[in-house]
């Protein structure tokens, strides 16, 4: 039996502070039924992992047990307790605010945070960097397209889109990003990289801080305000769509710009016959991870379902899917606290079980944070899947790459 709650430890000051952050929350509307722990998988997992407790904790006021609470920090802000609420109360982002309220986060978040305000991405990675990386990305192009010519646009003004990355695409994956622009380049679209700011992520979307959200992404839609693109085209990275979204609904001033996910243009360019891709190239079984970012929280569930469905020959969906996909354990910027890894795997275990259930060969996970997760839970668990980005099933079925 726990100990009781006493009243004068109780700050009353607590609830309404996080209301004040999330411009208003009624506590009301928590029902104290329990449906939120329900939903979430893993509060049979975990230890301290309950939020129907924790929203009751900011509610009393139970400030000091919350400061301690691991669920702060644990919890990985996928919204699927909020699937299940009978009121919609989103937990995520009560766990948002009140992380915000936080001095110091743990691991390399804050560290992350710095740095991306520091040099502009997230990984610190130094202006000439970025340009001899651009270079030989374009050098490769140039031998593979046969054309000495070839130039990728840097800077143009007025294109149809400016494309937002990860700096996982320039530091660690740079064959991931050739991979995207041989896309680019087979579909003559018109579109610009940006020299200067180009890292769409913002990992200030886990840590609460709007002040250092707003420092993090100012300068991307500035930059889109100076070249003038149509809309803003980010890569498969959830928390890069969801934060870059999140700005400009909630903090831009500016001119409009309109921000939508790589998936969504893959599929128009399929479906208006701008690309052709020819589904007997990829013969392997696939099946599809749901980042909570991208499908969960901004509602694009069905443009990768449409490009997979005619870039492979077997498309196996998992089940649950869609709204209630089971999130893969390492949101909530898990991935950038190391003491995380062994509870990381641990929550791994109901994504393993649905990708075994499909009897799939390939994993396609259209996250860079999701694929992290995917490829550490497939040597954990030893699965022997091959884990892939969507944009390289669809490269090899466009005929400009051969299956491995």
């Amino acid at each position: 039996m726990g100990e009781p709650i006493r009243i004068k430890s109780l700050d009353p000051t607590l609830r309404n502070e996080v209301a004040d952050l999330m411009k208003g929350f009624d506590y009301s509307n928590c029902l104290s039924c329990g449906m939120c722990t329900a939903g979430c998988v893993y509060s049979d997992l975990m230890e301290d992992h309950d939020p129907r407790k924790f929203i009751r904790k900011i509610a009393l006021g139970m400030r000091e047990e919350l400061v301690s609470d691991p669920f702060v920090w644990n919890c990985n802000m996928c919204e699927r307790c909020t699937v299940e609420c009978p009121m919609g109360v989103n937990i995520a982002a009560l766990t948002r605010a009140f992380r915000g309220k936080t001095a110091m986060p743990p691991g390399h978040l804050q560290i992350i945070a710095d740095d991306h305000i520091r040099t502009g991405n997230q990984m610190a990675v130094e202006q000439i960097d970025y340009d001899e990386t651009i270079e030989w990305i374009e050098e490769l192009m140039q031998e593979d397209l046969k054309d000495p010519t070839f130039k990728i646009p840097m800077d143009v003004p007025n294109a149809d889109f400016m494309f937002g990355f990860n700096a996982r695409e320039i530091k660690h994956y740079p064959s991931e990003l050739q991979t995207i622009l041989n896309i680019f380049h087979a579909a003559k679209a018109n579109y610009t990289l940006s020299s200067k700011r180009w890292d769409a992520t913002n990992i200030c979307l886990f840590t609460g801080k709007n002040d250092e959200f707003q420092e993090i992404s100012r300068p991307l839609f500035e930059e889109a305000e100076r070249l003038n693109p149509k809309e803003i085209i980010v890569t498969e990275c959830g928390h890069a769509f969801r934060s870059t979204r999140m700005f400009a609904r909630t903090f831009w001033k500016g001119k409009p710009i309109p921000v939508r996910h790589i998936v969504e243009l893959y599929a128009d360019w399929i479906k208006d016959g701008t690309l052709k891709p020819d589904k007997t190239r990829n013969v392997l079984p696939v099946t599809l991870h749901d980042p909570c970012n991208t499908v969960r929280k901004e509602g694009v569930s069905e443009p990768q379902r449409y490009v997979l469905e005619n870039i492979v020959m077997d498309f196996r969906d998992m089940n649950p899917n869609g709204k209630n996909n089971i999130c893969c354990g390492a949101g909530g910027g898990a991935l950038a606290v190391a003491a995380t890894k062994g509870q990381r795997m641990i929550k791994a275990k109901p994504k393993v079980d649905q990708l075994l259930a499909t009897g799939a060969t390939i994993g396609c996970i259209p996250c860079h944070n999701c694929i992290d997760q995917f490829n550490d839970m497939n040597k954990h668990y030893k699965l022997g899947m091959k884990i892939m980005h969507l944009s390289p099933l669809l490269e090899i079925a466009l005929g400009l790459a051969e299956p491995e």
